[in-house]
């Protein structure tokens, strides 16, 4: 049961990303970005308040932290998806293990006085190859713009993705980091609308399509984020966390469906190989903390942002 809601939480991430696709042509990226919290933000209030939580905390500027980081890298994101193949995009964001993994490395590394674990070293070596073969069709027809951005995005990705370790480590629950997640998404995204757009005509006008649209963002990231929680929760944290690639597959399905990506060997090679890379970054990851008590806990929230 616990791969079951790992599946359906990479589909309803890969689903979001469509829905960021489709709505790229009816609004700017920071309108998506806010629509996007506006959404969770309101679901969660109200389901908090239902269940009788507070959004009280003790960590106000280590939510603030992540969450600055977590709708920079989120922003990133959707830009490079409304520029790339949604495939495309999706495969650089999972690159954010391998960061963490570089960065694990080089700190067991100065710790251990040289001492080098060679297999996390190939491994970290073969997600670049990896890069460089899925971003070659990007350079080739002058997206590199899109495709740098989507890069970025992912190391932005593994500094939030750490910063969400360290607030479970002090205690907050999944549930308030996502709320102040949503929340600063809301208000950067109204920021960057108001600033890209000008305050006379911020935001573009409605369509019962754009509004669906806007809803299939917001509803399935959330569904999703729930449904990664109760994975982590009930599986094996390494078994659970490999799942998360299948976001890959789906993602490609998604783009071949509604825009007939083809893609050439080059890209699916490295797609392959930065999949491979990722699951072999994720065990050492899990592997370096005790018992992935930790990881269990927050590795749901950080795998979007």
């Amino acid at each position: 049961m616990p791969a079951l809601w790992m599946l359906f939480a990479s589909f309803a991430f890969a689903a979001m990303g469509a829905g960021v696709k489709l709505a790229s042509s009816f609004y700017s990226t920071s309108e998506i970005v806010m629509y996007r919290g506006l959404v969770g933000t309101l679901i969660l209030f109200l389901t908090v308040r239902l269940q009788g939580g507070t959004f009280r905390t003790m960590f106000p500027k280590q939510h603030l932290v992540r969450s600055l980081v977590g709708v920079t890298s989120l922003w990133m994101w959707f830009y490079a998806i409304g520029k790339l193949p949604l495939a495309t995009a999706v495969t650089l964001n999972y690159m954010a293990p391998i960061w963490i993994a570089t960065y694990m490395f080089f700190v067991g590394w100065w710790h251990a006085k040289g001492q080098t674990e060679w297999p996390l070293v190939l491994a970290i070596g073969m997600s670049f190859v990896g890069v460089t073969l899925v971003l070659r069709p990007a350079v080739e027809t002058n997206q590199w713009l899109g495709g740098a951005i989507g890069l970025l995005s992912s190391i932005v990705s593994a500094m939030a993705y750490m910063q969400v370790r360290n607030l479970g480590q002090m205690g907050e629950p999944e549930y308030r980091v996502v709320f102040f997640f949503s929340l600063t998404t809301t208000l950067a995204g109204l920021g960057g609308t108001l600033l890209e757009n000008g305050p006379a005509t911020p935001f573009h006008a409605h369509t019962w399509h754009s509004g669906v649209l806007l809803l299939a963002i917001g509803i399935p990231a959330l569904l999703a984020q729930m449904a990664m929680t109760r994975a982590y929760r009930l599986g094996k944290v390494l078994v659970v966390a490999n799942l998360q690639y299948t976001g890959i597959i789906f993602s490609s399905l998604w783009g071949m469906l509604l825009w007939g990506d083809v893609f050439d060997w080059h890209v699916w090679l490295g797609m392959g190989v930065i999949l491979a890379s990722g699951i072999a970054a994720t065990f050492y990851n899990t592997k370096s903390t005790a018992r992935g008590a930790v990881v269990k806990e927050t590795d749901p929230i950080a795998s979007e942002a």
